[in-house]
Parts: structure tokens; C-alpha cells; sequence
């Protein structure tokens, strides 16, 4: 099991575990191989920002990584951004902010908050304004790479988008 801390290390090296490519499923059940998606990593932790980014090219996804949520909306300004994953606490503006942003500009991004704060009103609110899905660190790396690949068959031409 690959696990991520809050302090951002991995319990399992990651040449240990197996990961999916990125795939789509198709009619018939046939599955197609994606070209490289690209996942937004937003944290104003080193450590989460570093482990998230390596777990996620290890299962074949292009990662922008983003210490300060204003880099990432000046990004969003000039490319698609089919998933984010978002901290929901950092300093000068709040997930939460962040995500009132991607509603006005590009609502059918697909976000995933990560937090190392359990908040129950924090995650019934996020969840109403449209958030795709709500992790608590420490979090199963199968788990986030799961949500991941959802987001996007959502995110995709054909999907519920």
C-alpha cells in the first residue's frame, strides 16, 4: 500500500507498487490508453507538493505543481486545467477561495481538496459548491490516483462533463 504522510514521505517505495497508466474506458469494455493527463497540485507544503508530484508521474500524469494559489489561477488564465488537487488551508487565500474562482472560470475542472485538518463544515461546503471529492492526509495514494482517474473520465470528451 502506498501512503502519504502529512510531512509529504512515502511508507512504501513507489518501485514496489504497481500503477495503472492512465486509462479511459470505452464501448465494449475496451480500454484506451490515454495520452498524458494533466493534474494541477495546489499546497503550500514542500513535502506534499514533492510526494503528490511523484506519486503522480510515477502512474504516467503530467503534474503542474503550484506553492501559492495565485500562480495557479494566473495558470488557469491560459490553460485547461481538467483536474486540480487542492489544499484547503494555506495562507492568502483558502482552497475554498480558490474554488470560487475555478466555478466562475472553468467549472467543469474537476477539483479534489486535501487537507491535514479534519473539518466537517470545511467539507460539507466544498462539497455543495461542487467539489469532485475530499481527502484527509494522511491519504491512501491508491485512494487519491483513484479519485484522480475518475475526475478525469468526467473531465473527457464523452464524459459527464
Amino acid at each position: 500500500m502506498l501512503t502519504i504522510l502529512t510531512a509529504g514521505k512515502f511508507l512504501a517505495p513507489l518501485m514496489q507498487t504497481k500503477i495503472k497508466p492512465t486509462e479511459h474506458k470505452l464501448e465494449h469494455n475496451r480500454v484506451e490508453i490515454l495520452p498524458t493527463a494533466v493534474v494541477c497540485l495546489v499546497d503550500d507544503d514542500p513535502s506534499v507538493r514533492k510526494s503528490g508530484a511523484r506519486l503522480l508521474e510515477a502512474a504516467g500524469f503530467k503534474v503542474h505543481v503550484f506553492g501559492e494559489p495565485e500562480s495557479f489561477l494566473a495558470h488557469l488564465a491560459i490553460h485547461s486545467v481538467p483536474v486540480v488537487l487542492l489544499d484547503i488551508w494555506m495562507e492568502g487565500m483558502t482552497g475554498m477561495e480558490v474554488l470560487a474562482h475555478l466555478c466562475a472560470r472553468s467549472p467543469q475542472t474537476r477539483v479534489i481538496f486535501i487537507t491535514g485538518h479534519e473539518d466537517h463544515g470545511a467539507q460539507a461546503t466544498v462539497m455543495q459548491a461542487g467539489a469532485f471529492a475530499f481527502l484527509i492526509k494522511p491519504f491512501d495514494g491508491k485512494q487519491l490516483l483513484a479519485l484522480v482517474r475518475r475526475a478525469l473520465e468526467t473531465f473527457l470528451p464523452g464524459g459527464n462533463s
